[in-house]
């Protein structure tokens, strides 16, 4: 069945033959139990702040109805969460594409993570899932992951929709699946634009582009600056810092790669370069960033100031860090609320305004030689 074949393509990519697909609910209350405490409070203080947004979102939206016409706000039914896991797990994802899901009123939240080589699911993930009351987590990856989301299977029920970052296994398997079900978007590699002036601290501007280009070699930093002296000390810095990371490797070829300095006459063109290029993280590392927010048209999220660094955004500033990325910030917006929200449109117009619409319906579908549709019309303007 088709259980069977999520089993056999999770032994043959990820070299894990399971037992069972389904994780033990006492096995994700365990994992909170079991983790360091410090992780555990880290998970909740970033799953209240992620909850308090997504909140003060949802409360400025709502049904109304007036004049014959209104909308109403409801939930979808049941979402699938993808989590990475692999060689970076991450917890924060989870927090991230569920919370807003959860404070939206899904119903049922189903999460699918790929199993560690030993079979288990990594116990932080578990924890955060613990954390956010999911009680159904599927050790299943990658495509298949998808696939049976988006389908059902004997043990992983059939979503509405399917959130959350995944590797370009992942990505082009929602792309296949969208359509049967709803997706939140096709993530590519993360990217971070950072526009500094002078003002800007060289070493955090190049602790925050190491940040990024450390998730991934495709990942990309980009620093734009009218200050060469600024972009040259960044250099330096980004030299300097390097030699005590990790993940060096990662970030070195990324950074070649992937990252780059803009020099430009001035931050307005620095503004339209960004606006261009439309960064999943916009950082504003300039002596009054808030006045420069009315240039910015097309971002992810802006971040505002040394203070506001995009690393908080990645884990407890409250927005959820699955945000547009390859430019689609032209046209898409973070994962919120309303990405678990159906609009339905109302329409209950008395006697009287029906009739007299009744004629102008009539016209037009005369015009679309629809005479079905004039006739009951019609019918609606003799009564």
């Amino acid at each position: 069945g088709s259980d069977n074949a999520v089993g056999y393509w999770t032994e043959k990519i990820d070299g894990v033959k399971l037992d069972a697909l389904y994780v033990p609910e006492i096995e994700i209350h365990e994992a909170l139990e079991n983790i360091p405490q410090k992780v555990a409070e880290a998970l909740q203080l970033a799953a209240e702040r992620i909850e308090n947004f997504h909140r003060q979102q949802a409360e400025r939206m709502g049904d109304w109805y007036e004049n014959g016409l209104g909308q109403i706000l409801r939930p979808i039914a049941k979402v699938g969460v993808y989590v990475p896991g692999g060689t970076a797990p991450l917890p924060s994802s989870l927090l991230m594409s569920a919370i807003p899901a959860l404070v939206a009123g899904v119903e049922e939240i189903i999460v699918c993570t790929p199993p560690q080589r030993d079979g288990t699911v990594n116990s932080v993930i578990l924890a955060a899932a613990a954390v956010c009351g999911i009680k159904k987590v599927f050790r299943v990856g990658g495509a298949q992951a998808i696939a049976a989301m988006a389908y059902g299977t004997q043990t992983i029920p059939r979503v509405d929709k399917i959130v959350g970052p995944g590797n370009l296994f992942v990505t082009l398997a929602k792309r296949q699946v969208f359509g049967a079900v709803g997706i939140d978007g096709l993530p590519g590699p993360t990217e971070t634009m950072i526009i500094a002036d002078e003002s800007a601290n060289p070493a955090l501007a190049a602790a925050d582009l190491l940040a990024q280009a450390e998730h991934d070699v495709l990942a990309s930093a980009i620093l734009v600056t009218p200050s060469r002296d600024l972009a040259k000390r960044v250099q330096y810095e980004i030299a300097r810092q390097l030699e005590n990371l990790g993940r060096d490797n990662i970030i070195a070829q990324s950074l070649s790669n992937q990252g780059g300095i803009v020099i430009v006459n001035d931050l307005v063109e620095g503004f339209e370069v960004a606006n261009d290029y439309a960064a999943e993280h916009l950082c504003l590392l300039l002596e009054d960033p808030l006045a420069w927010i009315g240039e910015v048209k097309n971002a992810g999220g802006i971040f505002l100031g040394e203070g506001s660094f995009e690393v908080l955004g990645d884990y407890v500033a409250g927005p959820s860090h699955v945000m547009p990325t390859s430019g689609t910030a032209r046209f898409a917006s973070p994962l919120n609320v309303l990405d678990f929200i159906k609009i339905t449109s109302v329409i209950g117009l008395d006697h009287d305004t029906a009739a007299e619409l009744s004629k102008t319906a009539s016209i037009l579908a005369h015009a679309e030689s629809l005479t079905a549709h004039a006739a009951a019309a019609e019918a609606r303007i003799q009564e």
